[in-house]
């Protein structure tokens, strides 16, 4: 409950939260009103008063700039003036200048209208000279292609008469080898027809042969080509290449195989059919190269390019046909020799690194050595000196006995040359009665 006090009569009466919250409410309400509304008042006469003020600002600033304009007109208009003026004299004295010089244009338009027309008919006279003379030759010159073109008809149709007879004689040619090729074909089938699946294969195997022996006696005197009669692994191949170099050292081995077969063979074998076999045969005659000689696949695009390498299949092996059996060696042999040459090379580069290591091995083995020779010395010096100090330590010990033990002896000998009879009986009555007796004894037997 909140007490509120009547500000005429005084009383104080209560009124609950809500009632008082409203009475507050109403009277701020009202206050607040009041407080706008002079606030509204002061903002209005405020606003007026900077319009009045801005107005005023705005007016002075136009007369100023409309002042400032009307001067630069003024000045504007005095610089046209006079610029006006400037170009009309200049107009004027363009103008005469102009006059003159068309004048001088005039006359020299007019001298040399009378010399182009000079020139012209000078030029007349000489175009027309020089029509004719063109005309002249002009007709020189067709004659003679004329003649040219009579001459080169007749060439021409000899020349159609020696092709005509150069074509019919290129066909009786092409003919004639026809039949004969029909006739060698014609051979070869009969001869092929004739033979055995054996006979046919040992056939590319002798013409190889006979290939290779055209050429060993001159290029291939060092050579090794034999058949391969070592069937002892289950397989073996056709011929074997081997060559040395003059030292003997083997620097290239192929091992080849020939392929053929007849044209009416029903079961056709392919080329890679028999590259397991091959590489199996390199590997056991250690072989580094592997060639096939083939017949097959005679309609192969691959095969009857002439050599190919199917080192992707199994290494260092080709397949190629037989009229590049020589040339493939040759290649092979070239290629061989040329890492043969670096193989001697690198080997006299090793041998000189080794030669240099087994000098530094020797070195350092030499002062290995000579440093545990050294040492064992040095030892034994120091031992030896050890040993001398030892004895020379013993011999000083001894030489002090020595010493000593002449001491002794000579006080010994002193002790001796002192010693007596009194001295050995004295205080010992027994003693000395029996040299006593002794003594008297003696004596009497002098007597």
């Amino acid at each position: 409950m909140q007490e509120i006090k009547c500000p005429k009569c005084g009383e104080v009466f209560q009124v609950d939260e809500s009632g008082y919250a409203a009475i507050v409410r109403q009277v701020r309400d009202k206050e607040f009103e009041k407080e706008l509304s002079e606030r509204k008042a002061q903002y209005l006469s405020e606003k007026e008063n900077a319009v009045l003020l801005a107005q005023t600002q705005t007016r002075q600033e136009l007369a100023e700039e409309i002042s400032r304009l009307q001067a630069k007109l003024a000045a504007a208009e005095s610089a046209r003036q006079l610029a006006e003026a400037d170009a009309r004299s200049r107009q004027e004295k363009l103008l005469s200048e102009q006059e003159k010089a068309l004048s001088q244009k005039d006359a020299q338009i007019s001298l040399l209208n009378a010399k182009i027309t000079s020139v012209q008919e000078t030029a007349d006279k000489d175009i027309a000279l020089a029509v004719s003379k063109a005309a002249a030759q002009k007709e020189k010159q067709l004659n003679e292609m004329d003649r040219q073109i009579y001459d080169l008809t007749g060439r021409i149709e000899h020349a159609k008469q020696e092709t005509k007879l150069r074509e019919q004689n290129i066909k009786e040619q092409y003919e004639e080898r026809l039949r004969m090729k029909d006739e060698e074909i014609a051979y070869y089938k009969d001869f092929k027809a004739r033979q055995s699946t054996k006979m046919i294969g040992e056939s590319l195997e002798q013409h190889c042969e006979t290939e290779f022996n055209k050429l060993r006696a001159t290029g291939f005197q060092n050579a090794y080509f034999e058949k391969d009669n070592d069937a002892r692994t289950g397989s073996k191949g056709d011929y074997i290449y081997k060559e040395t170099d003059p030292d003997g050292i083997e620097f290239i081995s192929i091992m080849f195989e020939m392929k053929n077969e007849m044209d009416e063979t029903a079961t056709k074998k392919k080329n890679e059919d028999f590259f397991k076999e091959l590489d199996k045969d390199r590997h056991e005659k250690d072989c580094e190269y592997a060639v096939l000689v083939s017949m097959l696949e005679p309609d192969s695009e691959l095969y009857n390019t002439g050599i190919v390498d199917v080192s992707y299949r199994y290494p260092k092996m080709y397949v190629i046909r037989p009229q590049f059996f020589i040339p493939m060696i040759t290649l092979l042999r070239n290629a061989s020799l040329n890492a043969l040459r670096y193989k001697q090379e690198l080997a006299v580069i090793k041998n000189q690194n080794i030669d240099i290591s087994h000098f530094e091995e020797d070195m350092n083995d030499f002062k290995e050595k000579f440093n545990r020779n050294f040492r064992l010395a040095s030892e034994r010096f120091h031992r030896a000196i050890d040993e001398i100090d030892k004895t020379i330590d013993h011999l000083q010990k001894t030489k002090e006995a020595l010493l000593s033990s002449e001491n002794n002896l000579r006080l010994a000998n002193n002790k001796a040359e002192d010693l007596s009879i009194k001295r050995l009986t004295k205080n010992n009555p027994t003693m000395k009665a029996k040299f006593d007796e002794l003594s008297s004894h003696d004596g009497k037997e002098s007597t």
